[in-house]
């Protein structure tokens, strides 16, 4: 299981994405940031995407 915290991308939020893959977390978490945090597609540039990847974590 792999898990990532929203607050750990820098937002104030408590939620916790979890998930078996890299590649699920991010889809989860880009469903939750457009539905939660109101961001865009194109405001998740390779860099960002990046960051955010780096920061999930094996629990």
């Amino acid at each position: 299981m792999k898990t990532l915290t929203c607050s750990d991308a820098g937002f104030d939020c408590a939620a916790v994405i979890k998930g078996d893959t890299e590649d699920e977390i991010m889809s989860k978490a880009g469903e939750h940031a457009m539905k939660e945090h109101n961001i865009k597609a194109e405001d998740m540039t390779p860099e960002l995407t990046q960051k955010i990847r780096g920061l999930i974590r094996s629990s």
